[in-house]
């Protein structure tokens, strides 16, 4: 149903590791584009996945990041360990500057993979529709969209059909509004005709290889209201100091107050998950875990939103 995607960095991976039995659960998926050369991370994810018995969806020809040119390795990784796992699931990642025929020998190197095919800006839908047609099973195919592409889905009405949605609009911490909506694909999905949905969680699609100096400081956090048709929105906890790049813990400090005040204003329809109760204890303590990890609260938050919503 639900199928998060994630940029396989260090605080992503570890996301997906600490969150493996509720995605399990709740038969979410993750979506795992891996841009680290390192691919220890990737593995220990997969492994966390499948002893929950869940599912996963490795990118085998990731578009950012370390493997961009040659993603041999990462194969190797889904050859080697996870080739007769079905929860495994190869991921072909069809972009812009691909033709049909490399779809193809991408699919065919992965035959035994499971594969799913990945649509993030791919230009020829009806040619490829005509190849799967041609001899292919029924196989899932994700569709990554900033806007609407009924015609181009609808090429691909024959198999199982996931619609990916960014929620998060990148900006300076400093330009981020006080809340604004997220998304209605949770709820919007099956009018559409999808089978699930997904989403860039709290990070968004914006791909960076690392983070700048922090003039401010943001908490990212989600929430479902039920009196606006159970519309997700989101808030972002900004610190005050935005001036300098010094003193990252405390501009967290002062997000994190922010963060406080709104959950104890009774108002704030945040839903008191294990991650915010994370954050409270940060803020008992008056501890700075890191950039990070704060991300990866923001994330697991989200997740355990999403999983109450479907409870």
């Amino acid at each position: 149903m639900y199928h998060p995607y994630f940029r396989g960095k260090q605080f992503e991976l570890l996301t997906i590791r600490e969150m493996a039995e509720v995605l399990a659960q709740k038969k979410f998926v993750p979506i795992i584009e891996p841009v680290k050369e390192s691919l220890g991370g990737l593995n220990k994810a997969l492994r966390a996945v499948c002893d929950k018995n869940g599912r996963a969806i490795a990118i085998v020809n990731p578009y950012h990041g370390a493997h961009r040119a040659d993603a041999s390795v990462v194969s190797d990784l889904l050859k080697d360990g996870y080739l007769e796992n079905p929860a495994i699931s190869a991921g072909i990642l069809l972009r812009e500057d691909m033709t049909v025929e490399d779809a193809i020998a991408c699919y065919d190197r992965h035959r035994t993979h499971h594969p799913v095919f990945i649509h993030h800006g791919f230009v020829y839908p009806k040619d490829l529709a005509a190849e799967i047609a041609g001899g292919m099973p029924a196989m899932t195919n994700i569709f990554v969209e900033d806007q609407d592409k009924i015609l181009y889905r609808k090429h691909f009405a024959g198999g199982k059909r996931i619609l990916v949605k960014d929620g998060f609009t990148s900006r300076r911490n400093a330009d981020y509004p006080e809340v604004e909506e997220f998304s209605d694909l949770h709820v919007t999905f099956r009018d559409r005709g999808m089978d699930g949905f997904g989403d860039f969680l709290t990070v968004g699609d914006v791909y960076r290889e690392g983070g700048g100096p922090a003039y401010a400081v943001a908490i990212h956090i989600t929430f479902i209201d039920p009196e606006r048709d159970g519309v997700m929105y989101i808030y972002h906890f900004v610190s005050d100091d935005q001036t300098t790049p010094t003193d990252p813990a405390g501009k967290f400090a002062q997000a994190l107050r922010k963060l406080i005040h709104k959950l104890d204003s009774g108002t704030s329809r945040i839903l008191e998950t294990s991650a915010i109760k994370e954050f409270r204890d940060l803020h008992a303590k008056g501890h700075f875990p890191g950039l990070g990890y704060v991300k990866k609260l923001s994330m697991k938050h989200h997740i355990e939103t999403l999983a109450d919503y479907f409870d």
